[in-house]
């Protein structure tokens, strides 16, 4: 058999349902073996390399399966960087398979620029944002090669692998029994019981002293499929929790457990959440790095009080310090979860802890509501259960964290730790066929028109996406930047400054999908979610949005802009 029927079959044993690509000369084999087994898998061509990048990081990000998607030599390699990257800095299990000029074509170790047309390094250049990068030089190395990719993918700290094959390899005849077509090797250990029985005990120590307690949720919960052992947990106790921005779908509004949940913390995080930190006296970090938008510029500011215990399984992030005195568990969460378990379902509940928590969200609720707050919170109530949520990046991502109140079955979509403008509405296409229900993709006016060419695939396939376009007519994130620290000149984020924006509206209709303005919270009202067909809604807004509250860099979490009321930020910081 071909080596690229060989793939097509190694990824339908993996139970790869669909992949994602754009055509080109050296993956053509690729694509014909594809075609063939068109009935076990299904190949989406989107209409650039990046957004089937962000498709494959979609897909594995919804099913929890390994994201897969493949591009030419050169350019089309090229293109895909930024989805890996993505997929890298999000712990994203995908594949992503490049094709390469013919190995008689490459220039090898010559120090000419290029030999073979459309010939790149690609591997060198994702060597520091990959798990694995490997070129695939022999045709009897493929099935060795796939399994090491698999297994580097989808296990411990999960992440992008890039194969990058020549066509004459793609294309070279191989024997089919000498090929590994058995995973080898690919289960994760379990840590071992006497670790799992020290963490166990370290814990019940520190907690035997806790009063004021808290769980820091991150994004490692979701990407580990965890959430819902992790909601049984939470529901045997009764202790606040707060999480990362990546992670404020784990509790839902509509579950029971709203009542213990603060929101999100960080720079543009919930007051709430920040308070509740920066007065807990133990916190309980599971599946979050703790990155400088979470904690701050001065880690010393972040949870003063309290003793830090930090899970994860990269012993790379635990050398990134927030105090010198944490403790640090290096575990996986399937062990951390199970030390969790048997602690906290025999611990005290924390009521007048608790109250201390409900009187902070209570008197600073309304302090930041804006416009497009009420906007997407409105929009989040008529959305129904069945719907995945995706937002893209920039202003439209922290209104959506901050104020879309999500459903038991919702689950929410960002670019994160490298938070790609265009990533939504190809990730929308990906999710989607992860789970085959519908998508509301959120987008500001900026991100929308990185990958607008994706309408194409949309309309192509009448995929039920619902797009909301945020439309500030500016780059409303670095225009605020520009208030703040460049005395309000608005150079290239505004119009008649070197930025303009089109009717999206139109441009929908071009397209062939339906389009309608929106232009208040009354108007979220006549919005269609019932019927399967793709729809765009642009809501128009001022110009001068801002994101609030927002920290200035250095300052403690809980103190953000604008600033609370002395009285009351001194009251509730000594309750």
């Amino acid at each position: 058999m071909k080596v690229s029927d060989y793939i097509v079959e190694y990824l339908i044993q993996k139970g790869i349902t669909d992949v994602f690509g754009y055509p080109g000369g050296m993956v053509t084999h690729l694509m014909d073996s594809l075609g063939k087994y068109e009935q076990d898998i299904a190949t989406h061509i989107t209409y650039h390399e990046q957004g089937a990048a962000f498709a494959a990081c979609g897909y594995a990000q919804a099913s929890h399966k390994v994201g897969v998607a493949f591009a030419t030599s050169g350019p089309g390699a090229t293109n895909l960087i930024t989805g890996i990257c993505n997929a890298y800095f999000d712990s994203i299990p995908t594949v992503f398979i490049t094709g390469q000029v013919n190995t008689f074509e490459a220039k090898g170790a010559s120090k000419i620029r290029q030999k073979g047309f459309q010939e790149t390094d690609i591997i060198s250049m994702v060597a520091g944002v990959t798990k694995m990068a490997v070129y695939v030089e022999n045709p009897k190395d493929i099935g060795r090669v796939l399994n090491e990719a698999f297994r580097e993918a989808d296990t411990g700290r999960k992440g992008p692998v890039v194969l990058d094959i020549p066509m004459n390899v793609l294309r070279a005849e191989t024997d089919e029994a000498s090929l590994p077509h058995e995973e080898q090797c690919c289960h994760e250990e379990d840590d071992s019981s006497e670790e799992c029985g020290w963490y166990q005990s370290c814990l019940e120590e520190i907690l035997k002293k806790a009063e004021r307690p808290c769980i820091l949720l991150g994004n490692g919960i979701k990407t580990d499929n965890r959430v819902e052992q992790i909601r049984e947990i939470l529901r045997k106790c009764s202790i606040p929790v707060v999480s990362s921005m990546l992670a404020v779908d784990i509790i839902p509004e509509d579950k029971g457990l709203e009542g213990i949940y603060y929101g999100f913390i960080g720079a543009y995080g919930n007051r709430t959440a920040n308070f509740v930190v920066a007065k807990c006296d133990v916190l309980i970090c599971l599946g979050t790095r703790l990155d400088v938008r979470q904690v701050g510029g001065k880690r010393e500011n972040f949870a003063p009080q309290a003793t830090i215990i930090r899970v994860d399984i990269d012993e790379n992030e635990l050398e990134n310090k927030i105090r010198q005195d944490e403790k640090q568990f290096r575990l996986s969460l399937s062990s951390a979860l199970r030390i969790l378990d048997a602690v906290m379902s025999t611990k005290q509940h924390y009521e007048s802890w608790l109250a201390v928590c409900r009187e902070i969200k209570q008197r600073i609720k309304y302090i930041d509501e804006k416009e497009p707050n009420r906007i997407i919170n409105a929009i989040s109530y008529t959305v129904p259960d069945a719907y995945n949520v995706v937002a893209d990046v920039g202003q439209n991502m922290v209104w959506v964290a901050q104020s879309f109140r999500m459903k038991e079955r919702q689950r929410l979509y960002f670019s994160g730790g490298h938070g790609s403008m265009g990533y939504a509405l190809p990730a929308a296409i990906g999710i989607y066929y992860a789970t085959r229900r519908p998508v509301v993709c959120f987008c500001g006016d900026g991100g929308f028109q990185m990958n607008i060419q994706e309408l194409q695939f949309i309309t192509r396939e009448r995929l039920p996406i619902k797009m909301v376009v945020l439309n500030n007519m500016s780059l409303g994130m670095i225009r605020h930047f520009q208030e703040m620290y460049f005395e309000s000149n608005y150079y290239y984020t505004m119009e008649n400054s070197g930025y303009t924006v089109p009717d999206f509206c139109r441009i929908a209709n071009a397209y062939g999908i339906l389009a309608d303005h929106i232009y208040d919270t009354e108007g979220t009202g006549h919005m269609e979610w019932e019927d399967e067909m793709p729809h765009l809604y642009e809501i128009m807004l001022q110009n001068n949005t801002v994101v609030s509250p927002k920290l200035e860099f250095g300052k403690p979490n809980q103190d953000q802009e604008p600033l609370m009321d002395r009285a009351l930020y001194n009251y509730l910081m000594e309750l």
